[in-house]
């Protein structure tokens, strides 16, 4: 039974969690950290917050099943295709200027993005030039990230979006099938670094000349939002691009002042 005070124990909960596992989770924004905890709390057979806390601390099994609940892992390919067409005729053309390039996806999850950029870049010619940062803060979704198999019933909906995304071939010249999934070609994996990073905790790591971090600031509160868009805004060189999600948005940002629109529909921003 989820008590009154399921607030209070959301963040004693979410505290322990910090100092035990050094997983920062305190800024995420309030109403969908509810949501899940009161949904894992049931499936961990917790009657509240509190009792799951006590599992939390005291079985070590139960914090890494917890940590899927916690952490954003749904994608797709090419997600918001006119986004990725956005980008490819508008920014890829500008990033195409530099002798090398780096992109920063932060939040990458099980892969999705990493892919469509990989692809995309390399039917544009630029991703042997080009170090793909995928950054994470969920071990097992990174491991998943870097397999780059995927189920093979996903592939119609991944190539429809491919196709809208302005694909110049067949999204299936990047993949081999075997054993009911989609295995993508282990060349586009040869220019990404995948990493443990924490958009809470973690400062930046290199200088690049894009970040795309979309769908993961929603989950944020405003601190925490202004946080990430100052990493994002230190990392990029000037000019260089933000890309977010469709519901997020740098305008009432502490950070505001420090990007320029680009192409407002599909929220790119530029390093001001």
């Amino acid at each position: 039974m989820i008590t009154q005070d399921v607030d209070l124990e959301i963040r004693l909960l979410l505290e322990a969690i910090f100092e035990k596992y050094h997983y920062d989770f305190r800024r995420y924004g309030g109403a969908s950290m509810k949501r899940r905890l009161v949904r894992a709390a049931g499936r961990f057979g917790c009657r509240t917050i509190s009792a799951l806390q006590e599992r939390v601390l005291h079985e070590p099994t139960v914090f890494p099943q917890l940590l899927e609940d916690l952490t954003i892992q749904v994608s797709d390919l090419f997600r918001d295709p006119s986004y990725f067409r956005a980008v490819r005729e508008r920014v890829v053309p500008i990033l195409a200027t530099y002798p090398s390039v780096k992109l920063w996806i932060a939040g990458c999850a099980t892969g999705e993005e990493v892919y469509s950029y990989a692809i995309l870049l390399r039917e544009e010619g630029l991703l042997e030039r080009t170090i793909i940062y995928a950054t994470d803060i969920h071990p097992p979704a990174l491991a998943r990230a870097e397999a780059g198999v995927f189920a093979l019933e996903r592939m119609p909906a991944f190539s429809e979006n491919y196709q809208r995304a302005g694909g110049k071939a067949s999204l299936s010249d990047h993949y081999v099938t075997g054993y009911g999934g989609a295995a993508f070609d282990r060349s586009l994996r040869a220019r990404v670094v995948f990493a443990d990073h924490s958009l809470a905790t973690d400062e930046v790591f290199a200088e690049v000349q894009m970040v795309s971090c979309r769908n993961v600031l929603i989950y944020f509160d405003r601190a925490l939002q202004d946080r990430a868009l100052r990493l994002f805004a230190d990392a990029l060189c000037p000019m260089g691009f933000l890309g977010l999600g469709s519901r997020e948005t740098v305008r009432f940002s502490a950070e505001a002042r420090r990007f320029t629109e680009f192409d407002r529909s599909e929220r790119i921003y530029r390093r001001a």
